[in-house]
């Protein structure tokens, strides 16, 4: 089998596996090399085979018989060399400037390369290699960026991951405090229905037993009472005194009656139940009106599991990503594009800090100036500073250190101020038409934290 189909795929003219086969219009089919070298030696362009005249001097390349040549010969191991002229079978040594495509010493002197002009192949080679690794070159710079950002993606992707789980954890934590005061609040209110069960039924269960008693010993007296009525006149009138007095001396008591307030008191129990049970609950919750956002913090900065509180920590472990700030700022989780919104910061006499607001079409598109597009104010060691865009650190008249400062931002009037809430002085307000989000800004070195506020209920009549 494997012999007969190599006789199908060999020339007539060299008996071996076609190269480069042509096919003429008689449907015969021979290496190009082979038919061209043929009619070189005869007068006429006639098929080797059937001698039928062709019109064609250069005939089409049959690809199909193509494919299949070089697919045997791959199969057999012998792969076509591509150092050879498939036109004449001869070492390509040369380069032709013109046509752009490797020759041999044949096609140089053939007609098709007729005033044509020439270069080695080693020297021909050189300037194509060099132009060639110059291209190569952004793409292995890319190839590199885009391998670094697989690295990248791929630690955010398990970040993530980690995030969810941490984050499920804490969720779990904290419906697991709501479901125990939940149990607790339910069982406390269950003992006091059950007290007041207990308490009342007792009540009722003494009254019974006194009702009881008194019933049988009313029974009694009727009893005696209409057998002497029922007895002779003379066995009557001997004992009619005594009966008189016995009946006469047995009180008559007021109808016995439920006292008022015997049953359950439901209103007590059931009434404005969830509210109360809510009023409760707001001595164990808190409310901060600015939560910092996780992603934000810098690398220098430990946020604590409330996102409430930074402190320094060991630098550089956090996951990079955009958002996140320099070494010791974090952003609040919320921006604010209009409204009043005010919050208080401890900062329990540190010395270094900075607080303000900044937009945040900034924060995103001007990451490696972030310091320049902040309203605020800071502190470095006693020596106080404002900030805005335009001037990043103008000294401010000295102040003693604070223990809490307050951040109120009017969005609508444009106004950003600085106060002392335990003593309620005002330090510095800033004017400015806000037209971005503007997102609450904290850098501390060692400790910050947002204080809670007080959480209350106003009741409208």
């Amino acid at each position: 089998m494997a012999s007969k189909l190599q006789d199908d795929l060999c020339c007539p003219v060299c008996q071996e596996v076609f190269r480069d086969p042509v096919v003429l219009s008689c449907s015969h089919s021979f290496c190009k090399v082979c038919l061209q070298t043929w009619w070189k030696e005869r007068p006429t362009r006639e098929c080797p085979l059937c001698q039928k005249r062709s019109l064609n001097s250069d005939p089409p390349v049959s690809l199909v018989l193509k494919n299949l040549c070089e697919s045997f010969l791959l199969e057999r191991g012998q792969r076509p060399s591509e150092d050879l002229c498939s036109l004449h079978s001869e070492k390509l040594k040369l380069f032709c400037l013109d046509h752009q495509q490797p020759v041999c010493l044949i096609c140089r002197d053939s007609e098709q390369h007729t005033n044509h002009r020439f270069k080695p192949m080693d020297e021909a080679v050189g300037e194509p290699r060099k132009i060639l690794q110059e291209s190569l070159e952004p793409l292995r710079k890319r190839l590199k960026v885009f391998k670094q950002a697989q690295v990248t993606f791929d630690k955010t992707q398990k970040h993530i991951q980690a995030q969810a789980r941490h984050t499920e954890g804490q969720i779990k934590e904290q419906f697991k405090k709501l479901h125990q005061f939940l149990e607790e609040e339910e069982e406390a209110r269950l003992s006091a229905l059950r007290e007041e069960e207990e308490q009342k039924s007792q009540r009722m269960k003494e009254q019974m037993e006194a009702l009881s008693r008194e019933i049988a010993a009313l029974s009694d007296t009727v009893r005696d009472t209409e057998e002497q009525l029922r007895a002779g006149d003379v066995s009557f009138l001997k004992n009619y005194k005594a009966v008189v007095e016995r009946v006469q001396q047995r009180p008559l008591l007021e109808d016995p009656e439920l006292p008022f307030g015997a049953l359950i008191e439901q209103a007590k129990h059931l009434g404005n139940l969830s509210y109360n049970i809510w009023i409760r609950m707001k001595d164990m919750v808190s409310y901060r009106p600015v939560i910092l956002d996780p992603n934000t913090v810098g690398q220098a900065l430990i946020l604590s599991d409330d996102l409430t509180t930074v402190r320094g920590g060991e630098t550089g472990k956090l996951l990079e990503n955009p958002e996140r700030q320099k070494h010791y700022g974090v952003l609040g989780s919320e921006g604010f594009t209009s409204g009043t919104h005010s919050w208080v910061i401890e900062l329990k006499d540190r010395t270094v800090w900075l607080l303000g607001v900044a937009p945040e079409h900034e924060l995103k598109y001007n990451r490696d100036h972030k310091d320049n597009i902040i309203w605020g104010m800071s502190c470095h060691k006693g020596k106080w500073a404002v900030h805005t865009p335009s001037d990043r650190n103008t000294p401010f008249p000295g102040l003693n250190r604070l223990q809490r400062i307050r951040v109120k931002l009017d969005w609508d009037k444009g106004e950003l101020s600085f106060s002392d809430p335990d003593t309620n002085t005002h330090i510095h307000t800033f004017t400015h038409t806000f037209t971005d989000k503007m997102f609450p800004i904290f850098c501390a070195v060692d400790y910050l934290k947002i204080s809670a506020e007080e959480v209350c209920v106003t009741q409208h009549c």
